[in-house]
């Protein structure tokens, strides 16, 4: 009997490790919320190790992490043109990314991974990647603002 009680408290604690990691859709889009040439949504907030899945809604883009905008030591991705691409975040912080034609159009987009503990830094080196835009020249750090 003293077994049975044993077995079921230890299935009872276990059950509650058993997280299941989410999907996020993020769409490539010519227009939306935020203008033209946009992911939808700009920011998203997800934990370590949800997916995020980058759907070609309109045709022309793909998604790419941006080097010197991505946790240390996190996993980069650079997505095929008009294909989707899933993205399993795997460190905390803040991830930029681009549509790689559409950068000079600043369609970029920004994940938070649980606490944004990279922040700082990620502000203070996105400039480089602003200076690169031709128009939205503050979408960036409108979306770098909304991170909390």
């Amino acid at each position: 009997m003293n077994l049975k009680i044993f077995l079921t408290g230890c299935c009872l604690v276990l059950s509650t490790f058993n997280v299941v990691a989410a999907d996020h859709n993020v769409e490539m889009k010519n227009g939306g919320k935020d203008g033209s040439m946009v992911f939808e949504p700009g920011v998203i907030n997800v934990a370590v190790g949800d997916t995020v899945h980058f759907l070609p809604t309109d045709q022309m883009h793909n998604s790419e992490s941006v080097t010197g905008l991505v946790p240390a030591g996190a996993t980069m991705w650079k997505g095929e043109m008009n294909k989707k691409v899933s993205v399993t975040v795997d460190k905390e912080g803040v991830y930029v990314y681009k549509c790689t034609p559409h950068t000079a159009l600043a369609m970029v987009g920004v994940i938070v991974a649980g606490k944004p503990t990279n922040l700082a830094d990620i502000k203070k080196n996105a400039g480089t990647l602003s200076s690169k835009f031709v128009t939205n020249k503050d979408r960036l750090d409108k979306y770098l603002a909304q991170v909390k």
